[in-house]
Protein backbone atom coordinates (compact mmCIF):
# COMPACT_ATOMS: atom_id res chain seq x y z
CA UNK A 1 0.00 0.00 0.00
CA UNK A 2 1.59 3.73 -1.22
CA UNK A 3 0.62 6.29 0.66
CA UNK A 4 2.30 9.11 2.18
CA UNK A 5 2.28 9.19 5.58
CA UNK A 6 2.83 11.94 7.75
CA UNK A 7 2.93 11.05 11.35
CA UNK A 8 4.64 7.64 12.88
CA UNK A 9 3.50 4.89 15.10
CA UNK A 10 4.35 4.30 18.62
CA UNK A 11 4.99 0.36 19.66
CA UNK A 12 4.92 -0.79 23.47
CA UNK A 13 3.04 -2.60 25.92
CA UNK A 14 0.63 0.32 26.77
CA UNK A 15 -0.23 3.02 24.37
CA UNK A 16 -1.98 6.58 24.85
CA UNK A 17 -3.37 7.93 21.48
CA UNK A 18 -5.14 11.44 22.04
CA UNK A 19 -5.58 14.02 19.95
CA UNK A 20 -3.37 16.72 21.56
CA UNK A 21 -0.08 16.28 22.85
CA UNK A 22 -0.44 17.83 26.32
CA UNK A 23 -3.18 15.41 26.74
CA UNK A 24 -1.76 12.35 25.46
CA UNK A 25 1.11 13.12 28.01
CA UNK A 26 -1.24 13.08 30.84
CA UNK A 27 -2.33 10.06 30.30
CA UNK A 28 0.47 8.65 29.55
CA UNK A 29 1.68 9.77 33.08
CA UNK A 30 -1.29 7.74 34.86
CA UNK A 31 0.10 4.22 33.43
CA UNK A 32 3.52 5.57 34.25
CA UNK A 33 2.12 6.07 38.32
CA UNK A 34 0.35 2.96 37.90
CA UNK A 35 -2.91 3.79 37.00
CA UNK A 36 -5.41 1.80 34.31
CA UNK A 37 -6.29 2.94 31.13
CA UNK A 38 -8.98 4.31 32.58
CA UNK A 39 -7.53 6.76 34.89
CA UNK A 40 -5.38 7.46 31.88
CA UNK A 41 -8.42 8.69 30.10
CA UNK A 42 -10.45 10.40 32.05
CA UNK A 43 -7.26 12.34 32.91
CA UNK A 44 -6.81 12.89 29.18
CA UNK A 45 -10.22 13.75 28.67
CA UNK A 46 -10.01 16.68 31.65
CA UNK A 47 -6.68 17.57 29.61
CA UNK A 48 -8.48 17.75 26.19
CA UNK A 49 -11.01 19.77 27.75
CA UNK A 50 -8.29 22.17 27.93
CA UNK A 51 -6.02 21.85 25.41
CA UNK A 52 -8.92 21.26 22.80
CA UNK A 53 -11.39 23.56 24.10
CA UNK A 54 -13.28 23.98 20.49
CA UNK A 55 -14.20 20.17 20.71
CA UNK A 56 -14.50 18.62 23.91
CA UNK A 57 -15.75 20.22 28.08
CA UNK A 58 -17.28 19.17 30.95
CA UNK A 59 -20.70 20.53 29.46
CA UNK A 60 -20.69 18.27 26.35
CA UNK A 61 -21.47 14.21 25.97
CA UNK A 62 -20.42 11.45 24.69
CA UNK A 63 -19.73 7.50 24.35
CA UNK A 64 -17.18 5.69 26.83
CA UNK A 65 -16.39 2.28 25.73
CA UNK A 66 -14.56 -0.09 28.24
CA UNK A 67 -13.51 -3.37 27.70
CA UNK A 68 -12.22 -5.21 31.12
CA UNK A 69 -9.49 -7.61 31.36
CA UNK A 70 -12.26 -10.61 31.63
CA UNK A 71 -13.30 -9.46 28.33
CA UNK A 72 -16.79 -7.57 29.33
CA UNK A 73 -17.74 -4.43 27.35
CA UNK A 74 -19.88 -1.39 28.71
CA UNK A 75 -20.45 1.65 26.98
CA UNK A 76 -21.20 4.60 29.45
CA UNK A 77 -23.32 7.10 27.95
CA UNK A 78 -23.11 10.32 28.67
CA UNK A 79 -25.13 11.49 26.00
CA UNK A 80 -26.43 15.28 26.36
CA UNK A 81 -30.45 15.63 26.50
CA UNK A 82 -32.70 18.29 25.71
CA UNK A 83 -33.50 20.40 28.62
CA UNK A 84 -37.74 19.88 30.09
CA UNK A 85 -38.65 23.31 28.90
CA UNK A 86 -37.88 22.06 25.15
CA UNK A 87 -40.51 21.00 23.33
CA UNK A 88 -40.58 19.64 19.37
CA UNK A 89 -41.62 23.25 17.84
CA UNK A 90 -38.76 25.33 19.57
CA UNK A 91 -37.02 26.29 16.72
CA UNK A 92 -38.24 27.01 13.54
CA UNK A 93 -36.88 25.04 10.68
CA UNK A 94 -34.61 27.16 8.14
CA UNK A 95 -35.24 24.85 5.39
CA UNK A 96 -38.02 22.37 6.36
CA UNK A 97 -38.27 20.33 2.92
CA UNK A 98 -34.29 19.25 2.94
CA UNK A 99 -34.31 16.09 4.61
CA UNK A 100 -30.34 17.10 4.96
CA UNK A 101 -30.50 20.26 6.84
CA UNK A 102 -31.24 20.61 10.71
CA UNK A 103 -30.28 24.15 11.07
CA UNK A 104 -33.32 26.70 12.30
CA UNK A 105 -34.10 30.52 11.40
CA UNK A 106 -31.40 32.31 12.69
CA UNK A 107 -29.48 29.54 13.68
CA UNK A 108 -31.25 29.00 17.12
CA UNK A 109 -30.30 25.74 17.49
CA UNK A 110 -26.75 26.20 16.53
CA UNK A 111 -25.43 29.16 18.73
CA UNK A 112 -26.21 30.85 21.40
CA UNK A 113 -28.55 30.09 24.75
CA UNK A 114 -31.34 27.66 23.12
CA UNK A 115 -28.66 25.40 21.51
CA UNK A 116 -27.75 24.18 25.19
CA UNK A 117 -28.66 20.75 26.34
CA UNK A 118 -28.26 18.92 29.58
CA UNK A 119 -24.42 17.49 29.54
CA UNK A 120 -23.43 14.64 30.98
CA UNK A 121 -19.39 14.23 30.02
CA UNK A 122 -18.79 14.80 33.88
CA UNK A 123 -21.11 12.43 35.15
CA UNK A 124 -19.52 9.44 32.83
CA UNK A 125 -16.22 10.13 33.52
CA UNK A 126 -16.37 10.13 37.17
CA UNK A 127 -18.71 7.11 37.17
CA UNK A 128 -16.03 5.20 35.22
CA UNK A 129 -13.24 6.31 36.73
CA UNK A 130 -15.38 4.75 40.01
CA UNK A 131 -16.29 1.72 38.43
CA UNK A 132 -12.43 0.71 36.89
CA UNK A 133 -9.96 3.17 37.95
CA UNK A 134 -7.52 3.16 40.90
CA UNK A 135 -6.83 7.12 41.09
CA UNK A 136 -8.42 9.74 42.71
CA UNK A 137 -10.81 12.70 40.84
CA UNK A 138 -8.09 14.95 42.36
CA UNK A 139 -5.66 13.04 40.92
CA UNK A 140 -6.48 12.69 37.49
CA UNK A 141 -7.39 16.17 37.14
CA UNK A 142 -4.27 17.66 38.30
CA UNK A 143 -2.87 17.83 34.99
CA UNK A 144 -5.73 19.71 33.33
CA UNK A 145 -5.62 22.20 36.16
CA UNK A 146 -1.91 22.91 35.36
CA UNK A 147 -2.85 22.98 31.77
CA UNK A 148 -5.66 25.30 32.26
CA UNK A 149 -3.98 27.58 34.95
CA UNK A 150 -0.18 27.67 33.57
CA UNK A 151 -0.48 27.65 30.02
CA UNK A 152 -0.39 25.35 26.82
CA UNK A 153 1.32 26.01 23.73
CA UNK A 154 -0.79 27.10 20.98
CA UNK A 155 -0.88 25.07 17.66
CA UNK A 156 -1.91 26.05 14.61
CA UNK A 157 -4.82 23.75 14.44
CA UNK A 158 -6.68 25.31 17.45
CA UNK A 159 -5.71 29.08 15.55
CA UNK A 160 -7.13 28.00 12.30
CA UNK A 161 -10.21 26.71 14.39
CA UNK A 162 -10.96 29.98 15.85
CA UNK A 163 -10.30 31.89 12.66
CA UNK A 164 -13.02 29.96 11.25
CA UNK A 165 -15.61 30.44 13.64
CA UNK A 166 -14.15 34.03 14.66
CA UNK A 167 -17.40 35.70 13.77
CA UNK A 168 -19.33 34.00 16.05
CA UNK A 169 -16.65 34.43 18.80
CA UNK A 170 -16.49 38.20 18.82
CA UNK A 171 -19.99 38.41 19.40
CA UNK A 172 -19.38 36.70 22.69
CA UNK A 173 -17.26 39.04 25.03
CA UNK A 174 -15.79 35.70 27.14
CA UNK A 175 -14.96 34.05 23.92
CA UNK A 176 -13.45 36.94 22.51
CA UNK A 177 -10.92 38.02 25.12
CA UNK A 178 -9.82 34.26 25.72
CA UNK A 179 -9.53 33.43 21.57
CA UNK A 180 -9.38 36.59 19.57
CA UNK A 181 -7.20 39.16 22.23
CA UNK A 182 -6.78 42.14 20.52
CA UNK A 183 -9.42 41.05 17.87
CA UNK A 184 -7.01 38.72 15.71
CA UNK A 185 -6.93 34.92 16.92
CA UNK A 186 -4.26 33.87 19.27
CA UNK A 187 -1.45 33.07 17.77
CA UNK A 188 0.36 30.10 17.16
CA UNK A 189 3.38 29.09 19.43
CA UNK A 190 1.88 31.41 22.58
CA UNK A 191 0.67 30.40 25.73
CA UNK A 192 -3.33 30.24 26.31
CA UNK A 193 -4.28 30.25 29.68
CA UNK A 194 -7.82 29.80 31.19
CA UNK A 195 -7.82 31.13 35.08
CA UNK A 196 -11.50 30.93 35.36
CA UNK A 197 -11.69 27.02 34.24
CA UNK A 198 -8.67 26.26 36.60
CA UNK A 199 -10.47 27.46 39.38
CA UNK A 200 -13.82 25.53 37.83
CA UNK A 201 -11.57 22.38 37.30
CA UNK A 202 -10.53 22.76 41.43
CA UNK A 203 -13.54 22.97 42.73
CA UNK A 204 -14.70 19.74 40.89
CA UNK A 205 -11.92 18.15 42.00
CA UNK A 206 -12.13 18.74 45.75
CA UNK A 207 -16.42 18.47 45.62
CA UNK A 208 -16.85 16.08 42.84
CA UNK A 209 -19.52 16.26 39.73
CA UNK A 210 -22.22 17.26 42.06
CA UNK A 211 -20.14 20.60 42.10
CA UNK A 212 -21.82 21.01 38.42
CA UNK A 213 -24.59 19.22 38.55
CA UNK A 214 -27.04 20.82 41.12
CA UNK A 215 -23.64 22.96 42.72
CA UNK A 216 -22.75 26.38 42.90
CA UNK A 217 -21.30 25.96 39.72
CA UNK A 218 -24.31 24.51 37.98
CA UNK A 219 -25.79 27.37 39.30
CA UNK A 220 -23.31 29.99 38.09
CA UNK A 221 -23.60 28.21 34.69
CA UNK A 222 -27.62 28.31 34.60
CA UNK A 223 -27.49 31.78 35.72
CA UNK A 224 -25.45 32.97 32.94
CA UNK A 225 -27.42 30.96 30.04
CA UNK A 226 -31.00 32.39 31.76
CA UNK A 227 -29.83 35.87 31.40
CA UNK A 228 -29.21 35.74 27.65
CA UNK A 229 -32.63 34.08 27.44
CA UNK A 230 -31.69 30.40 27.67
CA UNK A 231 -34.05 27.65 29.17
CA UNK A 232 -31.72 24.99 30.70
CA UNK A 233 -32.15 24.69 34.69
CA UNK A 234 -30.21 24.02 37.99
CA UNK A 235 -32.82 20.91 37.88
CA UNK A 236 -31.77 19.96 34.11
CA UNK A 237 -28.06 19.67 35.57
CA UNK A 238 -29.38 17.94 38.64
CA UNK A 239 -31.18 15.34 36.85
CA UNK A 240 -29.12 14.13 34.57
CA UNK A 241 -27.81 10.80 34.57
CA UNK A 242 -24.87 8.12 32.85
CA UNK A 243 -26.45 5.05 31.39
CA UNK A 244 -24.54 2.18 31.17
CA UNK A 245 -25.42 -0.22 28.10
CA UNK A 246 -24.59 -2.69 26.00
CA UNK A 247 -22.56 -2.63 23.21
CA UNK A 248 -23.97 -3.86 19.49
CA UNK A 249 -21.62 -6.89 18.05
CA UNK A 250 -21.87 -7.74 14.52
CA UNK A 251 -19.24 -10.16 12.34
CA UNK A 252 -17.40 -8.69 9.64
CA UNK A 253 -15.29 -10.96 7.46
CA UNK A 254 -14.36 -13.08 10.79
CA UNK A 255 -13.99 -10.47 13.21
CA UNK A 256 -16.47 -9.29 15.85
CA UNK A 257 -17.51 -5.67 15.68
CA UNK A 258 -18.14 -3.95 19.15
CA UNK A 259 -19.61 -0.62 18.65
CA UNK A 260 -22.31 1.47 20.57
CA UNK A 261 -25.76 1.20 20.40
CA UNK A 262 -28.53 3.88 20.01
CA UNK A 263 -28.79 6.94 20.27
CA UNK A 264 -25.91 6.60 19.34
CA UNK A 265 -26.37 6.01 15.50
CA UNK A 266 -22.65 4.92 15.04
CA UNK A 267 -22.65 1.38 15.68
CA UNK A 268 -25.73 0.51 14.13
CA UNK A 269 -25.18 1.79 10.83
CA UNK A 270 -21.59 0.70 11.10
CA UNK A 271 -22.57 -2.69 11.16
CA UNK A 272 -25.02 -2.26 9.02
CA UNK A 273 -22.94 -1.17 6.18
CA UNK A 274 -20.29 -3.71 6.76
CA UNK A 275 -23.21 -6.30 6.23
CA UNK A 276 -23.79 -4.58 2.92
CA UNK A 277 -19.74 -4.72 1.73
CA UNK A 278 -19.48 -8.06 3.00
CA UNK A 279 -20.35 -9.61 -0.26
CA UNK A 280 -18.08 -7.87 -2.34
CA UNK A 281 -14.34 -8.45 -2.98
CA UNK A 282 -13.04 -5.48 -1.98
CA UNK A 283 -9.34 -6.47 -1.73
CA UNK A 284 -9.46 -7.43 -5.64
CA UNK A 285 -11.17 -4.00 -6.35
CA UNK A 286 -8.49 -1.70 -4.69
CA UNK A 287 -8.04 0.87 -2.16
CA UNK A 288 -9.61 3.75 -3.56
CA UNK A 289 -10.47 2.37 -7.29
CA UNK A 290 -13.47 4.27 -8.62
CA UNK A 291 -15.38 0.47 -8.06
CA UNK A 292 -14.67 0.13 -4.10
CA UNK A 293 -15.26 4.10 -4.07
CA UNK A 294 -18.84 4.04 -5.40
CA UNK A 295 -19.62 1.30 -3.07
CA UNK A 296 -18.82 2.86 0.16
CA UNK A 297 -20.92 5.79 -1.21
CA UNK A 298 -23.68 4.04 -1.96
CA UNK A 299 -23.61 2.02 1.14
CA UNK A 300 -23.10 5.33 3.08
CA UNK A 301 -26.11 6.97 1.51
CA UNK A 302 -28.38 3.58 2.28
CA UNK A 303 -27.25 3.61 6.18
CA UNK A 304 -28.27 7.49 5.79
CA UNK A 305 -31.42 7.24 4.72
CA UNK A 306 -32.35 4.86 7.14
CA UNK A 307 -30.85 6.74 9.94
CA UNK A 308 -33.00 9.81 9.15
CA UNK A 309 -36.48 7.94 10.10
CA UNK A 310 -35.30 5.39 12.52
CA UNK A 311 -32.07 5.89 14.98
CA UNK A 312 -33.00 8.30 17.79
CA UNK A 313 -32.81 7.60 21.92
CA UNK A 314 -34.27 4.30 22.60
CA UNK A 315 -36.30 6.13 25.54
CA UNK A 316 -38.70 7.58 22.69
CA UNK A 317 -38.51 5.80 20.14
CA UNK A 318 -38.34 1.86 19.47
CA UNK A 319 -35.61 1.58 16.95
CA UNK A 320 -35.14 -1.27 14.91
CA UNK A 321 -31.76 -2.68 15.81
CA UNK A 322 -32.13 -6.13 15.20
CA UNK A 323 -33.49 -5.42 11.56
CA UNK A 324 -31.03 -2.79 10.75
CA UNK A 325 -28.01 -4.65 11.67
CA UNK A 326 -28.75 -7.76 10.21
CA UNK A 327 -27.46 -10.05 7.73
CA UNK A 328 -30.91 -10.59 5.88
CA UNK A 329 -31.77 -7.20 5.50
CA UNK A 330 -28.57 -6.04 4.36
CA UNK A 331 -28.53 -9.10 1.34
CA UNK A 332 -32.15 -7.17 0.70
CA UNK A 333 -30.96 -3.52 0.38
CA UNK A 334 -27.85 -5.44 -1.61
CA UNK A 335 -29.82 -6.72 -4.50
CA UNK A 336 -30.42 -3.19 -5.09
CA UNK A 337 -26.93 -2.07 -5.82
CA UNK A 338 -25.84 -0.91 -9.11
CA UNK A 339 -22.25 -1.48 -9.69
CA UNK A 340 -22.37 1.19 -12.46
CA UNK A 341 -24.28 4.14 -11.35
CA UNK A 342 -25.36 6.36 -8.19
CA UNK A 343 -28.82 6.15 -7.22
CA UNK A 344 -30.76 7.68 -4.81
CA UNK A 345 -31.87 5.51 -1.48
CA UNK A 346 -34.86 5.36 0.54
CA UNK A 347 -35.25 4.18 3.58
CA UNK A 348 -36.06 0.42 4.16
CA UNK A 349 -36.92 0.67 7.30
CA UNK A 350 -41.13 2.69 7.70
CA UNK A 351 -40.85 5.95 8.87
CA UNK A 352 -41.68 5.64 13.50
CA UNK A 353 -44.22 7.86 14.73
CA UNK A 354 -43.47 10.48 16.94
CA UNK A 355 -19.52 16.73 14.06
CA UNK A 356 -16.69 18.54 16.59
CA UNK A 357 -15.93 16.37 19.21
CA UNK A 358 -12.66 14.80 20.37
CA UNK A 359 -11.67 11.00 20.70
CA UNK A 360 -9.06 8.95 22.50
CA UNK A 361 -8.02 5.17 22.49
CA UNK A 362 -5.81 3.56 25.04
CA UNK A 363 -4.84 0.48 26.21
CA UNK A 364 -3.01 -0.72 29.56
CA UNK A 365 -0.56 -3.87 30.06
CA UNK A 366 -3.67 -5.29 31.83
CA UNK A 367 -6.02 -6.19 29.55
CA UNK A 368 -8.42 -3.00 29.62
CA UNK A 369 -9.24 -1.16 26.34
CA UNK A 370 -10.85 2.35 26.40
CA UNK A 371 -12.15 3.61 22.79
CA UNK A 372 -13.93 7.49 23.98
CA UNK A 373 -15.90 10.24 21.87
CA UNK A 374 -16.69 13.08 23.64
CA UNK A 375 -17.69 16.36 22.08
CA UNK A 376 -19.63 19.78 22.44
CA UNK A 377 -20.88 18.85 19.28
CA UNK A 378 -20.06 21.68 16.64
CA UNK A 379 -16.67 23.72 17.24
CA UNK A 380 -16.60 25.67 20.40
CA UNK A 381 -20.08 24.19 21.17
CA UNK A 382 -22.82 27.19 21.55
CA UNK A 383 -19.64 29.71 21.58
CA UNK A 384 -20.73 31.42 24.56
CA UNK A 385 -18.68 31.30 27.47
CA UNK A 386 -20.91 30.90 30.99
CA UNK A 387 -18.89 33.33 32.99
CA UNK A 388 -17.28 33.10 35.91
CA UNK A 389 -17.15 29.39 35.54
CA UNK A 390 -15.25 29.39 32.18
CA UNK A 391 -16.64 26.92 30.96
CA UNK A 392 -17.87 26.91 27.10
CA UNK A 393 -21.53 24.54 26.69
CA UNK A 394 -22.45 22.02 24.39
CA UNK A 395 -24.71 22.91 21.15
CA UNK A 396 -25.97 20.08 21.09
CA UNK A 397 -29.72 21.38 20.25
CA UNK A 398 -28.19 21.48 16.66
CA UNK A 399 -28.76 17.49 16.09
CA UNK A 400 -32.67 17.29 17.03
CA UNK A 401 -34.60 17.65 14.39
CA UNK A 402 -36.71 21.35 14.07
CA UNK A 403 -39.70 19.70 12.62
CA UNK A 404 -42.09 18.12 14.71
CA UNK A 405 -43.21 14.18 14.15
CA UNK A 406 -39.78 12.67 13.25
CA UNK A 407 -38.00 10.05 14.86
CA UNK A 408 -35.49 12.74 15.88
CA UNK A 409 -37.62 15.72 17.18
CA UNK A 410 -37.22 17.41 20.33
CA UNK A 411 -39.04 16.26 23.10
CA UNK A 412 -38.38 17.56 26.75
CA UNK A 413 -35.24 14.79 28.16
CA UNK A 414 -34.40 13.01 25.22
CA UNK A 415 -31.01 12.01 24.57
CA UNK A 416 -29.55 13.44 21.20
CA UNK A 417 -28.47 11.27 18.60
CA UNK A 418 -24.90 11.21 17.76
CA UNK A 419 -22.93 9.31 14.93
CA UNK A 420 -20.21 8.53 17.66
CA UNK A 421 -18.71 5.38 17.22
CA UNK A 422 -15.67 4.40 19.35
CA UNK A 423 -15.43 0.37 18.35
CA UNK A 424 -13.10 -2.55 18.88
CA UNK A 425 -12.41 -5.33 16.60
CA UNK A 426 -12.05 -8.51 18.23
CA UNK A 427 -10.63 -11.95 16.52
CA UNK A 428 -11.09 -15.54 18.41
CA UNK A 429 -12.44 -12.93 21.12
CA UNK A 430 -9.30 -11.09 22.01
CA UNK A 431 -8.62 -7.52 20.86
CA UNK A 432 -7.69 -6.72 17.30
CA UNK A 433 -8.10 -3.06 16.92
CA UNK A 434 -9.58 -0.13 18.47
CA UNK A 435 -10.52 2.72 16.18
CA UNK A 436 -12.46 6.36 17.02
CA UNK A 437 -12.27 9.71 15.67
CA UNK A 438 -14.73 13.10 16.27
CA UNK A 439 -15.95 14.73 13.33
CA UNK A 440 -19.69 15.07 13.85
CA UNK A 441 -21.97 13.29 10.77
CA UNK A 442 -18.93 11.59 9.26
CA UNK A 443 -17.83 9.57 12.20
CA UNK A 444 -19.05 6.52 11.70
CA UNK A 445 -18.78 6.43 7.95
CA UNK A 446 -14.88 7.20 8.70
CA UNK A 447 -14.62 3.97 11.55
CA UNK A 448 -15.91 1.97 8.24
CA UNK A 449 -13.23 3.23 5.92
CA UNK A 450 -10.88 2.41 8.60
CA UNK A 451 -12.12 -1.08 9.11
CA UNK A 452 -12.20 -1.53 5.21
CA UNK A 453 -8.58 -0.20 5.34
CA UNK A 454 -7.31 -2.55 7.91
CA UNK A 455 -9.15 -5.67 7.08
CA UNK A 456 -9.90 -5.52 3.63
CA UNK A 457 -7.13 -3.94 2.30
CA UNK A 458 -4.14 -4.96 4.82
CA UNK A 459 -3.20 -1.54 6.03
CA UNK A 460 -0.84 -0.90 9.15
CA UNK A 461 -2.60 1.04 11.65
CA UNK A 462 -0.94 4.35 10.18
CA UNK A 463 -1.79 3.57 7.18
CA UNK A 464 -5.41 3.13 8.10
CA UNK A 465 -6.17 6.53 9.75
CA UNK A 466 -3.97 8.58 7.07
CA UNK A 467 -5.61 6.94 3.96
CA UNK A 468 -8.12 9.24 2.32
CA UNK A 469 -11.89 9.02 3.05
CA UNK A 470 -14.61 10.08 1.52
CA UNK A 471 -18.53 10.74 2.56
CA UNK A 472 -22.08 11.21 1.85
CA UNK A 473 -25.49 11.47 3.13
CA UNK A 474 -27.26 11.60 -0.23
CA UNK A 475 -25.79 14.82 -0.96
CA UNK A 476 -22.24 15.66 -2.93
CA UNK A 477 -19.83 12.61 -2.68
CA UNK A 478 -17.51 14.36 -0.86
CA UNK A 479 -13.39 13.92 -1.71
CA UNK A 480 -10.72 13.95 0.13
CA UNK A 481 -7.52 15.72 -1.42
CA UNK A 482 -5.73 11.94 -1.75
CA UNK A 483 -8.42 10.47 -3.80
CA UNK A 484 -6.70 10.59 -7.54
CA UNK A 485 -8.49 12.82 -9.89
CA UNK A 486 -9.21 9.66 -12.46
CA UNK A 487 -11.16 8.37 -9.21
CA UNK A 488 -13.12 11.28 -8.95
CA UNK A 489 -13.75 11.31 -12.94
CA UNK A 490 -15.06 7.57 -13.25
CA UNK A 491 -17.24 8.22 -10.07
CA UNK A 492 -18.84 11.34 -11.90
CA UNK A 493 -19.15 9.52 -14.38
CA UNK A 494 -21.12 6.95 -12.38
CA UNK A 495 -23.50 10.06 -11.26
CA UNK A 496 -22.17 10.81 -8.18
CA UNK A 497 -22.10 14.87 -7.38
CA UNK A 498 -18.18 14.78 -6.15
CA UNK A 499 -16.93 17.71 -4.50
CA UNK A 500 -13.44 18.34 -3.19
CA UNK A 501 -13.07 18.99 0.35
CA UNK A 502 -9.59 19.33 2.59
CA UNK A 503 -11.00 16.89 5.01
CA UNK A 504 -13.56 14.29 5.68
CA UNK A 505 -13.95 14.23 9.55
CA UNK A 506 -11.27 14.47 12.43
CA UNK A 507 -8.40 13.51 13.59
CA UNK A 508 -8.68 9.28 13.82
CA UNK A 509 -7.15 7.21 16.58
CA UNK A 510 -6.35 3.87 16.43
CA UNK A 511 -4.65 0.83 18.64
CA UNK A 512 -3.81 -2.10 16.74
CA UNK A 513 -3.39 -5.46 18.92
CA UNK A 514 -0.58 -7.71 18.25
CA UNK A 515 0.23 -11.70 18.74
CA UNK A 516 3.31 -10.90 20.88
CA UNK A 517 1.76 -8.16 23.03
CA UNK A 518 2.78 -5.30 21.33
CA UNK A 519 0.73 -2.51 20.85
CA UNK A 520 0.63 -0.02 17.86
CA UNK A 521 -0.52 3.47 18.63
CA UNK A 522 -1.52 5.55 15.60
CA UNK A 523 -3.19 9.16 14.79
CA UNK A 524 -3.11 10.61 11.71
CA UNK A 525 -2.94 14.13 10.27
CA UNK A 526 -6.29 15.92 10.50
CA UNK A 527 -5.39 17.02 14.29
CA UNK A 528 -2.88 17.12 16.74
CA UNK A 529 -3.13 13.75 17.44
CA UNK A 530 -0.24 11.98 19.45
CA UNK A 531 0.33 8.45 20.62
CA UNK A 532 2.56 7.55 23.65
CA UNK A 533 3.91 4.17 24.04
CA UNK A 534 4.99 2.72 27.71
CA UNK A 535 7.92 0.65 25.86
CA UNK A 536 10.03 -0.59 28.92
CA UNK A 537 8.91 -2.08 32.11
CA UNK A 538 9.89 -3.54 35.41
CA UNK A 539 13.40 -4.53 35.96
CA UNK A 540 14.05 -8.54 35.39
CA UNK A 541 12.81 -10.40 38.47
CA UNK A 542 15.83 -11.23 40.70
CA UNK A 543 18.48 -8.75 39.14
CA UNK A 544 19.81 -6.51 41.26
CA UNK A 545 23.21 -3.97 41.03
CA UNK A 546 25.35 -3.90 44.01
CA UNK A 547 27.38 -1.22 43.69
CA UNK A 548 31.33 -1.64 44.52
CA UNK A 549 32.62 0.68 47.13
CA UNK A 550 34.58 3.87 45.86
Amino acid sequence: MSLRLRKRPATGRAMVVTNHPAASAAAATMLAEGGTAVDAAVAGLFALSVCEPMMVGLFGGGMFHLRQPDGRHVIFDGGAAAPAAAHASLFTPARPDDPFVLEAVGRANMVGPLSVAAPANLLAWCAVLKEAGRFSLADVMAPAIRLAREGFRVSAYLHECIAECAADLRQDAGMAAIFLPDGAPVAVGSRLSQPALADTLAIIAREGPGALHGGAVGQAAVAALAARGGILTLADLAGQRVVERSPLRGSYRGFEVVAPPPPSAGGVHLLQMLNLVEAFDLRALGFGSPAALHLVAEALKLAFADRAVATADPDFVPVPIERLTSKTYAAERRAEFDPQRARRWAAGIAPLAEAHTTHLTIADAEGRVVAATHTINSLFGARILLGETGLIPNNYMALFDPRPGRANSIAPGKRVTTSMAPSMLLRGGAPWAAIGLPGGLRIFGSVFQAVLNLVDHGMTAQQAVEAPRIWTQGGPLELEPGISPAAEEALAAMGHPVQRVPVVGGGMSCIRFHPDGMLEGAACWRADGTPIALAGGDAEPGVRFVPEAS
